[in-house]
């Protein structure tokens, strides 16, 4: 067993003896039922868990009831699997939802021998009832938080687009709420839907815009699509993460990604998030300039991705245990330069080495990135669920509390290899030339990796050799280095052949005319305007009440 595994579970037998005791007993019984081949098998699984009701009854969970009146029924036991299967609903709540187990896709095989008893159409109509009641009380929760003032502005009453503008900048009428969590019913496709968490502040004043930081979930090869969460997803893994939230008066939103549809790969569900955000800045009173993503392992590496092809929402990203790296395009680091990664990394991690870690630090320092890697010693992958992982969490907070989005900042660097991903902030890639030579100054930066790690067939961490580029690239890109002052843009371009620029009045004085010079020439000189239907088109497909575009300039190669 792992050296950082023994004391914490000698901890935990000491001080809570009934809950392990309890468990240790269920957890017999539970793998008792799993490899049992004959009814001897069932019996003595059934046996065990009888005997930790008898034992623990204050300590008995859903699971325990499920699966016990799972092997009554196997066995012929009906009146005790009746017995259990009507505890096991008195338990429900909003947090065990208990009619799970008797209204769910597999009810009819786990319970084949219950089906022809008389009680059996009473104990099934009682779950799908409570399974209704439960939706229907979300459903209503979601339409209580979705109440919005903003989703009803109507921008045709307005004659000008400066006083759409000032409308947009100025909105600040949200409602109160009701309850302290939401889970949200989610559209990916019209036949698909998945679901998202947000937890509040204590005593959330609409009046008042909130940080929010999303939290992204790893293991998405193996996850799916959930139609509703509960409270216990603050808890667990993400317990410091509730706790800090609360303490910083942050709100976390936590979704619900699949095999298909997630943060890392294929990009079919990397929508979701922007799309999200979306959603909820209808509803609660968000700081726009204060959006943050973090996660876990392949959360993680969503969160660089986000960094790395569409960082416009998000003022900064965070990640435990990060792959850094695009899995579907390029890696193209320099894009970091308007934006930071804050990186918790262990030296006992099979998914992305500490070598490599060190490698892409000397990089990050090159490059005069802000970028910090928080490297903990003697902990494997999975160090969020070690209470040793508490530290971070106060770092983390105090950075999200002192930073904040520039969507005006006077200087961006973008690289793309897909239009689709070739926007940041007041710049915007249109058009690629791949076939031309590219500038000096645009070439791809990558390392290699040298070693790994891994979990030999004992359970040993254990190094092997290995060769391999840390990140793909799979197209040629274009870039664009551009900075603006005193109504003049100045652009450098690497294989474009066009591109936008978005005008705000914070960044140019509009009663002036704007100049753009590319590579050195002067290509365009414009008057910007309080453009309406750009003002409402931007708006419209953002929600952002700080990033105002008023207007643009498209330039051409």
């Amino acid at each position: 067993m792992k050296k950082y595994i023994i004391p914490i579970l000698f901890l935990l037998s000491a001080l809570q003896v009934n809950a392990q005791s309890y468990k240790k007993l269920a957890d017999s019984a539970l793998k008792l039922m799993w490899s049992a081949k004959d009814e001897s098998g069932y019996r003595k699984s059934f046996d065990l868990y009888e005997k930790a009701f008898n034992s623990y009854p204050k300590d008995i969970n859903e699971l325990g009831y499920y699966k016990a009146a799972v092997l009554a029924g196997e066995l012929n036991e009906f009146d005790k699997a009746f017995i259990y299967l009507n505890r096991l609903l008195e338990l429900n709540t909003d947090l065990n939802t208990t009619w799970g187990s008797l209204a769910g896709k597999y009810t009819k095989s786990e319970y084949k021998n219950l089906l022809s008893d008389k009680r059996w159409p009473a104990i099934e109509a009682r779950a799908q009832k409570m399974k209704a009641d439960f939706f229907k009380k979300l459903a209503d929760k979601q339409a209580e938080f979705q109440i919005s003032a903003l989703k009803r502005m109507d921008f045709s009453k307005f004659k000008t687009g400066e006083e759409i503008y000032q409308t947009i900048k100025n909105f600040n009428n949200y409602q109160s709420k009701k309850e302290a969590g939401y889970s949200i019913k989610f559209k990916v496709t019209d036949s698909l839907f998945t679901s998202y968490y947000v937890s509040l502040p204590n005593n959330y004043d609409p009046t008042k815009r909130y940080a929010l930081m999303f939290f992204l979930h790893g293991a998405v090869q193996s996850n799916g699509f959930s139609d509703y969460q509960n409270e216990s997803i603050l808890e667990g893994w993400n317990r410091f993460y509730t706790k800090y939230a609360k303490l910083n008066d942050v709100i976390m939103v936590y979704p619900q990604g699949s095999k298909k549809y997630n943060w890392m790969s294929p990009d079919d569900g990397f929508f979701m998030i922007p799309a999200m955000l979306k959603e909820i800045k209808q509803a609660i009173n968000i700081d726009d300039d204060k959006v943050f993503i973090t996660g876990h392992s392949n959360g993680a590496t969503g969160s660089f991705s986000y960094l790395m092809k569409q960082q416009n929402p998000f003022a900064g990203f965070y990640g435990f245990n990060t792959q850094p790296k695009v899995r579907n395009g390029g890696t193209f680091i320099r894009n970091i330069a308007n934006r930071s990664y804050f990186n918790v990394s262990t030296d006992e991690d099979y998914y992305y080495p500490p070598d490599a870690n060190d490698s892409l630090n000397v990089i990050m320092k090159d490059l005069k990135a802000d970028y910090q890697d928080h490297r903990y010693n003697g902990w494997p992958h999975w160090f969020p669920q070690f209470d040793e992982s508490e530290p971070v969490y106060p770092l983390m907070f105090a950075d999200i509390k002192k930073r904040k989005r520039n969507p005006f900042q006077p200087k961006i660097y973008w690289e793309t290899d897909n239009l689709q991903n070739g926007k940041a902030d007041w710049l915007q890639i249109t058009a690629l030339d791949t076939l031309t030579k590219s500038a000096t100054w645009h070439h791809k930066i990558n390392f290699n990796i040298y070693k790994l790690l891994s979990y030999d067939k004992n359970e040993d961490l254990v190094t092997k050799d290995t060769l391999v580029k840390a990140f793909n690239f799979p197209r040629k890109s274009g870039a664009i280095k551009a900075s603006y002052q005193n109504n003049r843009f100045n652009v450098e371009t690497s294989n474009v052949t066009a591109f936008s620029i978005f005008i705000s009045p914070e960044m140019v004085d509009i009663k002036q005319p704007i100049t753009v010079y590319v590579n050195g020439v002067k290509k365009k000189t414009q008057n910007a305007i309080y453009n309406k239907e750009l003002i409402m088109q931007n708006f419209n497909e953002t929600l952002d009440r700080k990033a105002i575009w008023i207007d643009k300039i498209d330039v051409s190669l």
